[in-house]
């Protein structure tokens, strides 16, 4: 019985920077909101030529670091100066050079916390299971090309045209992305020579 299958998305791979960073141009461009690049290194100027805008993780975990801080400074205070005063050598109770080193460290747990949710989050790290994962393509991408994936969700995606843009951003190894359906297996089909041969696999 022949396995059922779904087109996932399109991939472009590019055997240099410069070539992807003028693909990304022209698919940002083009409106796309749901693709992504993958790289074997940290390509300088990669985020612009996406749009990306600057990354939310320094917000979080200075915003977690000061809830941290209240929380460690009410907490220090109800019990020293509230719930249990004791009083040592005349020393007030609510002394806050005392707090410093919880506060510190709650300053650090709260923003540790914080960021490693944020990338959980973010990075959609629950994820077990990607079509990239059996394709091939990561196996390439890892040691020495860059590719492009234009992903099936996105309102313009359209098989073809999805194709073209990409064989027009200069792309010359355009690919299906498909997967079985539910998401277990996948695989991603190379067309000899860049052709389009219609339809989805």
């Amino acid at each position: 019985m022949a396995e059922r299958t779904r087109l996932a998305g399109v991939v472009g791979l590019f055997d240099d920077e410069d070539s992807l960073l003028a693909a990304a141009r022209r698919v940002r461009e083009a409106g796309w909101r749901r693709w992504d690049c993958h790289v074997p290194h940290p390509v300088h100027g990669l985020s612009g030529a996406m749009g990306l805008p600057p990354s939310r993780m320094g917000w979080i975990a200075i915003g977690a670091g000061a809830v941290g801080v209240a929380s460690a400074l009410l907490m220090q205070w109800w019990m020293s100066a509230v719930d249990y005063p004791v009083l040592i050598g005349g020393k007030p109770l609510a002394s806050w050079p005392a707090f410093v080193p919880i506060t510190f460290e709650l300053f650090v747990l709260f923003a540790a916390f914080a960021i490693t949710g944020g990338l959980v989050r973010m990075c959609r790290l629950w994820r077990w299971h990607h079509p990239l994962h059996d394709s091939g393509v990561m196996a390439e991408v890892s040691s020495s090309r860059f590719a492009i994936v234009l992903d099936a969700r996105d309102d313009r995606f359209e098989r073809d045209g999805s194709r073209l843009l990409l064989e027009e951003a200069g792309c010359t190894d355009v690919r299906d992305l498909v997967e079985e359906d539910g998401g277990e297996d996948a695989a991603a089909a190379p067309a000899p020579n860049g052709a389009r041969d219609g339809g989805h696999p």
